[in-house]
């Protein structure tokens, strides 16, 4: 039987849009740390949910959003990423839909912006229906859809529900298809200054973030 790969990350990784993603000090130089962009489908618990079956999971999702899940590959690969196939506790769940990631890598502050807008779940009645695509500077590097997920979004609440509850307003980040930069020939990376763009359909819309580096000058305590 095959399960779902999970990982558990921070609030403090969350930001909006128009908001910059900053790449920290810590993950500096780009070309070293290698941060990535994910175009992601976001599922945002509406009520607690426990035990909950395939078939009612989508009675227990408010809405649908989007979300960048940016990556340092350097961080995720360096590390043994899996350390659990659930993750226990409430607030953000990251899905491997599509392709896996590790926990080290997208867990870093600012660099996880959601949005534009929440999609009410009953305007959005197939949620396997749904565009997802990237630009970076304009060029058009990811373009698929939610039809393309190993575990659709009934089986993914219907999952972590299993023994666990999920608060309202938990989100679950869904997976990315194809054309993350780190599979790219030539390899493309996030670099100071690049502008992002990821939009998905069925009126969820366009996200945007700038991409900056911390500003490596310490700052004076007064």
């Amino acid at each position: 039987m095959h399960f779902p790969i999970l990982f558990y990350k921070p609030v403090t990784s969350l930001i909006g849009p128009l908001a910059t993603v900053v790449i920290p000090k810590a993950a500096q130089p780009a070309k070293e740390h290698l941060p990535d962009f994910e175009v992601e489908l976001v599922v945002v618990i509406g009520k607690a949910a426990k035990n909950v079956s395939e078939a009612d999971a989508l009675d227990y999702v408010l809405g649908y959003t989007g979300a960048n899940d940016v990556s340092f590959r350097k961080h995720q690969m360096a590390v043994s990423q899996w350390g659990f196939s659930k993750s226990f506790g409430k607030s953000i769940y990251r899905w491997g839909s599509f392709v896996t990631c590790s926990n080290a890598g997208p867990s870093v502050d600012n660099t996880n912006p959601v949005g534009p807008c929440l999609v009410a779940s009953s305007a959005i009645p197939d949620p396997q229906n749904i565009l997802l695509k990237c630009t970076v500077n304009g060029d058009l590097l990811q373009d698929g859809t939610t039809a393309e997920q190993i575990f659709n979004v009934r089986q993914t609440v219907a999952f972590l529900s299993q023994g666990t509850t999920l608060e309202p307003g938990s989100i679950i980040l869904t997976g990315t298809p194809k054309g993350v930069g780190f599979v790219r020939k030539p390899a493309v990376y996030l670099q100071d200054g690049d502008k992002m763009s990821v939009f998905l359909g069925n009126g969820i819309g366009t996200l945007v973030n700038d991409v900056k580096e911390e500003d490596s000058t310490p700052t004076a305590k007064l």
